[in-house]
């Protein structure tokens, strides 16, 4: 049955922005130096005539989503935003009037055919990875969530129930979620607040004898200045995956760096989540790696809240890598491979204990499989794609309104403050840190909060 608050797409206008680094990050092998942003504006009209514009915008996160021995980075750069602007085309014709998550739902049924449209186009052999299509309709399901409370005068997240849905999870997630809604798994409200994962990158100085050139522009620049300077209390470790003694060293390094720093501060507690980036070849890496890490620095190991990751995002290829006996130790959470639901089940299957949510697999997508986490009693936490200005917004409102998670991973502001700068005026208490968390309350208005 039809809902007054749905709403019918009526126009659609996108735009891209390219922001350069302020310092390189480095991760699964890969260096990235700057970000090209996609911009998505989605005007709607509710039933009751209401008229409303919606905001979104996302980083075209090739390095990341489609790494490839074939396909070279402009190529993957450019493929992913004609696929946005195509996926924008195929909304713009869409006449369907109803919820966004059903909207969302309609328009991913054609994501293939205009992936393979956009390879043709670009001539290549390559099939484009699905994270590669997520990614890429990620801003434009944004700005349709956005658009949708903003037009019916309340915030996006408190349009999720039975009154506003016109199907139930069924629809998306399979008959054990008959006759549950969103609302059963996300926050009428905000968290008030989220400590924030400053990222520690393989390029990253740890101390003053690690830099060459100051990038003397009046931010931190080494891991002790950035923890005394924002208050930090979370720190994601990138590692490398194929190298046991620097992967030991390096986190080893970090907890003494963070104890001296923290010592400063009174700070007595602080956390690390260890991301290897798939390149771990088997479990037993990881085995090894906690092992010798629990053994070198007892007090780093236990401050280990998760591990993301270890190996080839490819799980059905790749079904020798259990996780089991490592997510004993500790939580071990998919970031890559999640892609959908049989994605989600077939982890479960293979031993991880938990999931990433990232903004940048759309909308839709995080919301079911943050359902689909909490059915299951996964381990969640949500996960950066180096989101700046409004993309950074949005990932932290899906993080305040699932009840689960624990922090925000936000390194856009060590990379890319050049794309915050727009914003920062307006939610002061989500880009000004001085005591390590954001304030999550401030994401309360219409739309996405935003």
């Amino acid at each position: 049955m039809s809902k007054t608050t749905d709403i019918r797409l009526t126009d659609i206008i996108t735009s891209t922005e390219k922001i350069g680094y302020r310092t390189p990050i480095k991760f699964g092998g890969r260096v990235v130096n700057d970000v090209t942003l996609f911009h998505v504006h989605v005007e709607v009209t509710s039933r009751t005539g209401e008229r409303a514009v919606g905001q979104g915008s996302m980083p075209v996160g090739n390095v990341w989503a489609w790494p490839s021995q074939t396909v070279t980075t402009e190529q993957s750069l450019a493929a992913m935003i004609q696929m946005s602007e195509l996926m924008a085309r195929a909304a713009d014709r869409c006449s369907t009037t109803a919820h966004p998550l059903e909207i969302c739902h309609e328009l991913a049924a054609g994501h293939a055919a205009i992936a393979a449209e956009v390879q043709r186009n670009v001539g290549i052999a390559e099939e484009i990875p699905r994270l590669a299509q997520l990614v890429s309709v990620s801003p434009l399901e944004a700005a349709i969530f956005d658009a949708h409370g903003k037009a019916n005068g309340k915030n996006s997240y408190n349009l999720l129930g039975r009154d506003f849905a016109n199907c139930d999870l069924q629809t998306y997630l399979g008959e054990e979620f008959s006759g549950e809604y969103l609302d059963r798994y996300t926050s009428r409200s905000p968290k008030k607040r989220l400590p924030i994962y400053h990222l520690v990158g393989a390029l990253d100085p740890l101390t003053d004898g690690d830099i060459g050139d100051r990038v003397d522009d009046g931010l931190p620049e080494t891991l002790g200045e950035w923890i005394l300077a924002d208050g930090l209390t979370h720190l994601k470790i990138k590692l490398a995956g194929d190298d046991l003694a620097w992967d030991v060293a390096r986190v080893a390094a970090v907890e003494q760096i963070a104890t001296d720093a923290q010592t400063q501060r009174g700070c007595t507690g602080w956390n690390y989540s260890l991301d290897f980036n798939e390149k771990c070849a088997n479990v037993q890496y990881v085995l090894d790696f906690l092992a010798k890490l629990k053994e070198q620095s007892s007090t780093a190991f236990d401050r280990v809240q998760y591990i993301e990751q270890p190996t080839h995002r490819d799980l059905r290829s790749n079904p020798e890598n259990k996780m089991h006996e490592a997510a004993r130790i500790k939580p071990v959470v998919i970031d890559e491979s999640l892609v959908d639901l049989d994605s989600l089940l077939l982890a479960r299957e293979q031993g991880y204990s938990g999931v990433a949510l990232k903004a940048c697999k759309g909308h839709s997508e995080a919301l079911l499989m943050g359902a689909a986490a909490q059915k299951y009693g996964l381990f969640l936490c949500v996960q950066d794609l180096t989101c700046v200005g409004a993309s950074f917004l949005h990932s932290a409102s899906i993080a305040a309104r699932i009840p689960t998670v624990a922090a925000i991973e936000g390194n856009g502001r060590q990379y890319c403050p050049a794309g915050n700068r727009p914003w920062e005026a307006k939610f002061p208490g989500m880009f000004q840190i001085t005591d390590g968390t954001v304030e999550t309350a401030e994401l309360a208005g219409r739309g996405l909060g935003y």
